[in-house]
């Protein structure tokens, strides 16, 4: 097993340029005064796409044979890895087949379609997606876009860090973490920073890793208004990294993660999607110590449904 390195995430940054949007760090006072430490937000929520997925995806695509390429690729994804994917693709010239669940936001899936992508639905409790694609690729010869379990794809997320690192030296990062790709791409990129990766509660497989010694799976069937962070288990890679560079998981509820919502929306002026939300959330109430240090934190996501933002704002 190949692990991806700082100079794996350099080249994704020359192949994404142009592509991917580079993002803006966001400061408040507000925030500073409720954590004690100097916070910068890296707003994913404003890439293309919507969410940090972009990266990994352009990179993958832009890292395929030109003839495996036109072939077109498939993915599977509950929502922003389906909408990078497709967006990618569109842009490539190439054809998309993305496996999603069914009950997956309807936002993503109407952007998933609206991109010219052809959206397979599964049951994610009683049907296995990886299954399914495998099945679709051999059949049509289409390259697989794992979500993030491959280098590429880790590589292509770790973007995100470096530009973090070109404009500020964080102590700390605060970063979603559910399959690991962007995590795992982060501390890649910051190799100095102390990584806390985030969990929603229920689906704290990560949390629980680190505490038995072994990788963790999720049961199936568990819900989390964190659409985006539900993934089974680690992959092989990132696991690998995670056991290397995290230093702590915090796990967080639903309802912290509608509270950073409404927070984000209020005093940065930014929509978050729960899931880019949580480190937020993390930061603000998951009691890891920050005062006087250096923070980024990662909302790695904005692409939410109206009804449940509004949820997250009458909170």
């Amino acid at each position: 097993m190949t692990l991806p390195t700082i100079n794996d995430v350099r080249v994704a940054a020359g192949r994404i340029k142009g592509i991917a949007v580079r993002t803006p760090l966001l400061r408040n006072d507000a925030l500073d005064e409720a954590t004690g430490a100097k916070v910068w937000v890296k707003a994913e929520c404003l890439q293309r796409g919507g969410a940090f997925k972009m990266r990994g995806a352009t990179n993958a695509i832009a890292a395929l044979a030109p003839e495996l390429r036109k072939r077109g690729v498939l993915a599977f994804s509950s929502g922003n890895h389906a909408i990078a994917v497709s967006t990618a693709a569109k842009l490539f010239g190439i054809s998309a087949v993305i496996v999603m669940p069914a009950d997956a936001p309807k936002i993503k899936l109407d952007t998933t379609r609206a991109n010219g992508a052809e959206v397979v639905t599964y049951d994610r409790v009683k049907e296995s997606r990886e299954a399914i694609g495998a099945k679709l690729a051999g059949e049509r010869g289409l390259s697989l876009i794992k979500p993030f379990d491959d280098p590429n794809v880790i590589a292509g997320q770790g973007t995100a860090g470096l530009e973090i690192g070109e404009e500020i030296s964080p102590d700390i990062v605060f970063v979603p973490a559910s399959g690991g790709g962007l995590a795992s791409g982060v501390s890649l990129a910051l190799p100095n920073a102390r990584i806390i990766a985030c969990e929603p509660a229920g689906h704290d497989d990560i949390a629980r890793s680190f505490a038995s010694g072994k990788r963790e799976r999720n049961a199936p069937g568990i819900r989390s208004i964190c659409d985006g962070l539900l993934t089974e288990e680690m992959g092989d890679i990132t696991y690998e990294i995670a056991k290397a560079r995290f230093e702590r998981v915090v796990v967080m509820p639903d309802d912290a993660t509608r509270r950073a919502m409404k927070f984000a929306f209020l005093r940065l002026k930014i929509v978050l999607e729960p899931s880019g939300a949580l480190p937020l959330a993390s930061l603000l109430e998951g009691g890891v110590d920050v005062k006087g240090k250096t923070v980024a934190v990662v909302a790695s996501g904005g692409n939410v449904d109206a009804e449940t933002f509004i949820s997250a704002l009458n909170s």
